[in-house]
């Protein structure tokens, strides 16, 4: 009788530094609409600042499109005000901000959501100057929110967007696609042991990919199993 084997634990990805998000590095497969409607605004100053909200589940690419979009418009001289759900003590809203970003809306304490309200009121309707943008995210639809109603009903004012998640047939292809882009074979067996051992959101496999392009050039070898074992083990 063969013993029973552990159930397999995921790995996290954390290898060296992550990529900056981009709104050119996501993969926008299923979602071009939104990737689309974030170019158009950000790049796009002088237009009416309608809110926009995203929501999709976990994995889905919100967090990486409104950082993107944060790199973006830093680029571009631009100031932005952030509420995440690690930042427990949001500051005052600043009238030199362009831009206001609320991620992960979902997970707000009672003292974050005091501090969007007040961003979100600011950002719209400014005592000086013209209306900044508004870019949300969450697990969910506005409606669904459990926030204080005020809050709730604001995200949902202007353009809501869901991001579908990449299914299993479609996320193979995209990183065959992106493997055969590379000039990278990723047999079965590799792909199998990439998508069952490392987190499954895209974002992480492109970044997984880049390494072991990166990691199989330096050591002159194919991308299989041992190698991104020894990978693990020497970076």
């Amino acid at each position: 009788m063969k013993p029973v084997q552990p159930p397999m634990k995921q790995m996290a990805l954390d290898i060296g530094l992550a990529p900056v998000p981009t709104l050119d590095n996501f993969v926008a497969a299923g979602n071009e609409a939104v990737l689309e409607h974030l170019r158009l605004w950000t790049y796009n100053p002088l237009r009416s600042p309608v809110p926009t909200y995203l929501w999709g589940e976990p994995g889905s690419g919100k967090t990486h499109l409104l950082r993107a979009v944060r790199e973006t418009l830093r680029d571009l001289g631009a100031r932005t005000g952030w509420i995440g759900a690690g930042i427990l003590h949001p500051i005052e809203f600043d009238e030199s901000w362009d831009a206001v970003i609320l991620d992960d809306c979902h997970l707000y304490t009672a003292e974050q959501q005091a501090a969007a309200f007040n961003w979100f009121v600011n950002a719209q309707t400014p005592a000086h100057g013209p209306a900044r943008w508004v870019l949300a995210a969450a697990d969910r639809p506005p409606a669904d929110l459990r926030l204080r109603e005020d809050l709730r009903t604001r995200l949902g004012w202007g353009h809501v967007f869901q991001l579908k998640a990449l299914g299993e047939t479609e996320r193979r292809s995209v990183l065959r696609r992106a493997a055969d882009e590379r000039g990278v074979f990723l047999g079965d067996e590799v792909m199998d042991f990439m998508l069952n051992r490392f987190s499954r959101d895209l974002s992480s496999l492109m970044m997984l990919l880049d390494q072991l392009d990166a990691y199989a050039l330096r050591t002159q070898r194919a991308i299989t199993i041992p190698l991104i074992k020894s990978m693990l083990d020497n970076e």
